[in-house]
């Protein structure tokens, strides 16, 4: 682990956000690859999983990026936490526009409750769509991060970016897996199941660069990039990712989940960071 950080932060920031969020893609594709071995999967077990994805997802934005971005602010009081307010609310805003401009299907959701603008995209491209917003804040996150350590903010370390790149990696697992499974049970063949699970990721690398080449040149923003990366992740779990496992009967097992995510992003940031 210390050769990865010594590497990572030996390089271009911009080259480094885009290895970090290439392995969290290649991670979601190792997911989505589990449907050439196993042709359903327990629901129970895809509700715990997802849960896992809620809790990395709200940890990380707490102490990879909200917490972060106010100690980097200046001054005291209001003031202090004014650019995290503003960041979170905006991140939240812009993901409440894609939610409803961009067509998606969410994964335990029936093709009657599909959102956005209606389209007569099939059900295998909303489900996709659906995942990718969840990728996008992701892959900002992990960009903004390693964009604030080019830029040579303290508080932003290269083991906080390299955390917060394994967190996600994690929890990208279950991701790739949850868009493969169900387009299998539907009938689709296994290439093209695993084809679309890795392809709700690949924004993820493209958003990346976009955050670290944004904060590298533009560095006063960093503190309201942190946060709204964290605005659209909270957003993403409360929208879409809690919703997903409360349709079925096994809501303690996606609360439990939810909480062994938390603690493997917080131990990891808190260790790494």
């Amino acid at each position: 682990m210390d050769q990865i950080i010594s590497y990572l932060s030996s390089i271009d920031p911009i080259l480094a956000a885009l290895y970090a969020s290439l392995f969290t893609w290649i991670v979601t594709a190792l997911g989505a690859s589990l449907v050439f071995f196993f042709k359903g999967m327990n629901r129970g077990l895809l509700d715990g999983m997802l849960g896992f994805t809620g809790g990395v997802m709200v940890a990380a934005s707490f102490w990879s990026l909200l917490a972060p971005s106010i100690e980097m602010s200046p001054g005291e009081g209001f003031v202090k936490v004014f650019p995290a307010a503003v960041g979170f609310g905006l991140g939240a805003l812009f993901l409440f526009g894609l939610d409803k401009v961009l067509p998606h299907l969410h994964i335990n959701f029936k093709e009657s409750e599909k959102e956005g603008v209606k389209s007569p995209w099939h059900r295998t491209t909303l489900l996709v769509l659906a995942i990718t917003l969840h990728n996008i804040p992701e892959g900002l996150a992990v960009g903004v991060l390693f964009g604030g350590v080019a830029a040579g903010i303290p508080e932003a370390t290269i083991g906080g970016a390299v955390a917060l790149a394994i967190g996600i990696g994690i929890q990208n697992f279950p991701e790739g897996l949850a868009v493969s499974m169900p387009l299998r049970r539907q009938g689709v063949t296994k290439f093209k199941s695993f084809w679309y699970g890795q392809l709700s990721a690949i924004v993820e690398p493209i958003a990346a660069v976009i955050g670290a080449v944004a904060v590298t040149f533009f560095t006063p923003i960093l503190p309201y990039a942190l946060a709204f990366a964290a605005g659209a992740m909270i957003f993403v779990v409360v929208e879409e990712v809690i919703p997903e496992t409360q349709r079925d009967k096994y809501t303690d097992i996606a609360t439990l989940g939810f909480i062994g995510g938390f603690i493997v992003m917080m131990t990891l940031d808190v260790a790494l960071g």
